[in-house]
Parts: structure tokens; C-alpha cells; sequence
């Protein structure tokens, strides 16, 4: 095992060069943006966790006037292109903003965390109020933004008023970074503040459009907000979303370079539990692994060579879009669900220009979501054995750990949704050993699930165990009982009840019988009822058979 410096976490490019981090070469960047030079503003859209900070960051420290970077790009790819270099590598006034962090309940508090990422950015170019080139005017209005005392106007103009002062300072045009700019978007739609927040953002915009103090800008989100004009006016507009090919081999790890990363760590026998969890996002016309994913679980890797892989993007974000696409399912997206859980693709309309408002608003922008957001992925025409409609894609769930977030989220989801249903009769005759009636109210429980991972048993301890979960009574899962393990136990000790039941995964459904009465002969030969003899009156026994949405009870 060959020990690597792995950094996690660190988006900002200095600490990673200046600290010997292990870093994946993604400079070739800079070239392919500089082709075309005469795009004012370049949209770049992928979904969290890609890497989009760290390329900003990479960008600032490239052009950025006020740095010398020669020594932290050295050996990099963007090192060779010595006339570029001499061009733009530390010859532009630049403009670094994130808006990651802008968020709060209310749009007076995300007000505030805007007015002080404003005042940040400003932090750093306080030279400027010792300018002769700078009208007393444009200082004082300087000095408001910087102690968070901006008007609203002001605040909306800042980033107009940088570009000008520092185009007036440095004689020439200014480059703008912005990174996460859907975020402010995208929490206010969340709590309530749509309206107001995207009104500032448009303001915030403003020096996109028309302005001669600007070189060009580079502009990362996860959306593409078109509808609600957030970008009218701009010219030279181009967005590169996850469906083009021109940067995708720059957010993600491709092929070639996990192979080299598994090389440099020595973990090339890691290679295909690597590319099952993490592998199988299509942009464009490049494969690309998730770089968040693969960073963390070398690491991990690297301190115990037995670890399993785990799902680390999902412990960066809440996954409400899945929680929301499930709570609006009916018949058809249940449906669809069920066959990319079972590791089927679907066919869709795709909309990128999408508003944070809307999204609910139809099916198709669920889709649309989904995909757009990372959580689906589209196959190439080629892989498939029937032709599209045009305007369509072919959607599939990338891999292993985005499989698990919609398994997890549904199981939560239906343990959440079985406590409104009325489920006393079911409970009735549960008590009352009345098998004939628990299959009837079972099967209509199923009915109103969704089903994946090959209707496995997992999946049905995780719906038994629902349907009791806050009923009032215990329930426990898989814990260790006599000589083996029952699968859920049901008890209530103020009645001194308990109800132990055994699940099996039926592969045809002329196997149900057989199944059910091997799941009673299991209670029985391993003893999972004995250890409750002593401290309950009445003991029952289940042995249930499942074969995808039917089940059959029988009692002991």
C-alpha cells in the first residue's frame, strides 16, 4: 500500500499545490476556455460534489493579477503552454465570489449572508480606496458594502461597481468567477422567499450583461436558470451542461485517470468495487466517476484496507429532491421507480432550462431533476436495443451508492407513510391469529409500496418492520433470538404480547406455500419463541412467504 496525501474537503487550489495533496490534473481547463475567448459568459452546470469549487478556485489562481502562481502550477499540464502562460497566467484583475453559503429561513437572514459574502469579496481589494483612479463617490458607496451597510440597490449593483473600479485601477478588463450562483435560488425556493431572492439574484447579475469592464466570466451551478431571466440580456451567452461534451473530462474522474489514481494508492484490486459504487455517470460523451466519492473512499481505504465502500455524496446534502419526487409519485412514476430499482432504464423528456418553482409542477421536470442533479443518468443510443424518440433520453440510476439513497429514502418514506394508514384491522387480527385476514390487509399494504431491489428479502423486513412502527408497540429487527435470528418481533408488554415473525423471498409464486411453512418449521426448530415464555401470556408465530407484491401468513 503506497501512502497518498488525500485531501477531502479542500477546494481551494494554493493548499492543495502548496501542501503536496494529491492532486488530479484538470488544468487543461484553462486552454479549452481560452478557445474562445469571445464568449462573455460561459454557464457551467454539473451536480454537487464534481468538483466545480476546486476549478474555480483553480481558474482564480490562474489569472488572477494579484497572485504569482508560476510555482503552484508547475509540472501541471497548463505549465507547457508557455505563449499562454505569458498571455493570462497572473495578467487579469479577477473577481472570486461563491454563493455556497448564502442560506437562512427567511430572506432577511439569506440577506445578510449575501450582504456579507459582498463585503468579503471586497475585503480583498480595500487597495482600491487608496486609488486616485477611484471617485470619492464609488468609496464611499466601497465603504457601505464592505461594513454591510450597502442599500439594497447597492447591494444589487456590487459586483457591476467592482468590475468598473477595478477596470479603472488596472487599465484593463476584469474576469469574474462566480460559483454556486443557483444556491441563494435554491434555498430561498426551499423556505419560502422565491420571489425576493431572485429579484436580488438578477440584480447580482447585472454585470453579465452589456458590460465593457468585462473580459469574461465563468459561472458554476447545478441548474440552468433560463426561465426566470436571471441571464436576459447577456450576450455571448454558452451553457455546458451535463448533456455536452466540451468540459465534461474536467468535473469527474475519468477511466484513465481512476486507473492511475488506484495505481498511485495501490489499490488496483479495489478497481470494480470502485467502479460499482461509484462509476456510470455519462456526460455527454464521457464516462466520469464521482471525484468526492473516489477521494474519500481511498482514504478511508488507506487506513483499513478492509473497508467497504459507503455512500459519502449522500452525506452531503438531505436527498429532499428524491423525498419530494416520492411523495408526488402516483401510478406511473411508482412504476418507472420500480424498474430503475430493478436496474432497467426509463425514456423521458429532459427540460435544462428548469425554475426552482416549477420543479413540482409536472412529471417531466421531476425527471428532469433527477437527472440534471446526478441522481440519474442518461445511456448512449448505441447501448440500446430500440431507437428514442428524439428530444428524449434513456435514464438509468448510475450505480451502487446512488441505488442505495432511493432505497433508503423509500424505506423511510413508507415506515413514515404506514403510520397514517388505518391499520387496525390489521393489528386485530394479528393479535387474534387470524392469518386469513393479515394476508388480505398485507397484500393491500404492498399494493401501495415501491418495490425495488429485486424484491429481495431486505426489502420486506423493512416493510414488516414499517407497518408496526409507530403503532405503540416494540418492534425489533433482526436481533438475535434463541439459536439464529428472527427477522421482526412485534410486542406489547402492557398486554403481555408478542407476535415473532419469519419472512422468506418466494422466486415463484406456486413456491408461497412451501415457503410460508418453512419460514413456522424455522421458528420452530430454532427456538425464536422460547426466550419470551416467561414474561408474556400470549406468544404468536408467523411464517410469512413473499413473492414480489403478494404475500401468505400462516400461523403456527
Amino acid at each position: 500500500m503506497k501512502g497518498l496525501n488525500i485531501p477531502v474537503g479542500v477546494s481551494d487550489f494554493v493548499e492543495i499545490r502548496q501542501n503536496g495533496y494529491y492532486y488530479v490534473d484538470k488544468t487543461g481547463l484553462i486552454c479549452e476556455l481560452l478557445k474562445t475567448t469571445g464568449t462573455k459568459v460561459t454557464l457551467i452546470t454539473r451536480p454537487r460534489r464534481f468538483g466545480k469549487t476546486l476549478t474555480m478556485s483553480m481558474l482564480d489562481n490562474f489569472f488572477n493579477i494579484q497572485k504569482d502562481s508560476k510555482s503552484i502550477f508547475a509540472g501541471l499540464e497548463i505549465a507547457g503552454q508557455d505563449a499562454l502562460c505569458r498571455e493570462w497566467m497572473n495578467r487579469w484583475p479577477v473577481i472570486f465570489v461563491s454563493f455556497k453559503q448564502v442560506d437562512g429561513l427567511d430572506f432577511a437572514s439569506a440577506y445578510e449572508m449575501l450582504k456579507q459574502v459582498v463585503a468579503d469579496v471586497y475585503k480583498k481589494h480595500l487597495y482600491l480606496l487608496e486609488s486616485e483612479k477611484i471617485a470619492e463617490f464609488d468609496k464611499q458607496i466601497i465603504r457601505r458594502l464592505v461594513e454591510r451597510k450597502g442599500s439594497e440597490a447597492e447591494t444589487k449593483n456590487s459586483f457591476g461597481l467592482l468590475t468598473n473600479v477595478m477596470q479603472a485601477y488596472y487599465g484593463q478588463q476584469v474576469i469574474l468567477l462566480m460559483d454556486e450562483y443557483d444556491v441563494p435560488v435554491a434555498k430561498a425556493n426551499s423556505n419560502g422567499y422565491y420571489t425576493e431572492m431572485l429579484d436580488m439574484m438578477k440584480g447580482i447579475m447585472q454585470p453579465l450583461k452589456d458590460n465593457p469592464a468585462l473580459r469574461f466570466a465563468v459561472i458554476t451551478g447545478c441548474l440552468k436558470i433560463a426561465k426566470e431571466s436571471i441571464f436576459t440580456g447577456t450576450n455571448n451567452f454558452v451553457s455546458d451542461t451535463v448533456t455536452d461534451s466540451r468540459l465534461n473530462e474536467y468535473f469527474g474522474f475519468t477511466q484513465k485517470e481512476v486507473d492511475r489514481i488506484l495505481q498511485d494508492a495501490g489499490a488496483e484490486k479495489q478497481a470494480e468495487l470502485v467502479k460499482m459504487w461509484y462509476d456510470g455517470y455519462h456526460f455527454g460523451e464521457f464516462d466520469v466517476y464521482c471525484p468526492w466519492d473516489v477521494m474519500n473512499y481511498l482514504r478511508d481505504w488507506q487506513y483499513n484496507p478492509n473497508v467497504k465502500p459507503v455512500g459519502y455524496w449522500k452525506n452531503t446534502s438531505d436527498n429532499a429532491i428524491i423525498r419530494s419526487f416520492i411523495d408526488y409519485a402516483g401510478s406511473a412514476i411508482t412504476k418507472k421507480l420500480e424498474i430503475l430499482l430493478s436496474g432497467g432504464y426509463i425514456v423521458q423528456q429532459i427540460d435544462e432550462n428548469l425554475t426552482y418553482d416549477y420543479l413540482h409542477s409536472s412529471e417531466d421536470n421531476l425527471w428532469s431533476i433527477l437527472y440534471l442533479t446526478g441522481y440519474l443518468t442518461r445511456i448512449r443510443e448505441t447501448e440500446l436495443d430500440q431507437k428514442i424518440p428524439n428530444g428524449t433520453e434513456a435514464l438509468i440510476i448510475p450505480n451502487a451508492e446512488i441505488r442505495e439513497i432511493f432505497e433508503t429514502t423509500i424505506v423511510k418514506w413508507f415506515q413514515e407513510s404506514a403510520r397514517v394508514w388505518d391499520r387496525q384491522k390489521l393489528f386485530a387480527a394479528v393479535w387474534n391469529g387470524d392469518g386469513e385476514t393479515i394476508t388480505q390487509e398485507m397484500n393491500r399494504l404492498l399494493r401501495k409500496t415501491i418495490s425495488y431491489h429485486d424484491y429481495k428479502e431486505d426489502f420486506y423486513h423493512a416493510f414488516l418492520a414499517g407497518i408496526f412502527a409507530g403503532a405503540g408497540c416494540m418492534v425489533e429487527s433482526n436481533r438475535e433470538h434463541g439459536e439464529g435470528r428472527s427477522d421482526v418481533v412485534v410486542s406489547d408488554p402492557t398486554e403481555a404480547r408478542v407476535a415473532v415473525f419469519e419472512v422468506k423471498y418466494s422466486h415463484k409464486m406456486d413456491e408461497m406455500e412451501h415457503d410460508c411453512n418453512a419460514a413456522l418449521q424455522q421458528i420452530d426448530e430454532r427456538m425464536y419463541a422460547v426466550e419470551y415464555e416467561d414474561d408474556y401470556d400470549q406468544i404468536l408465530c408467523y411464517g410469512i412467504s413473499f413473492y414480489k407484491k403478494r404475500c401468505l401468513i400462516r400461523k403456527k
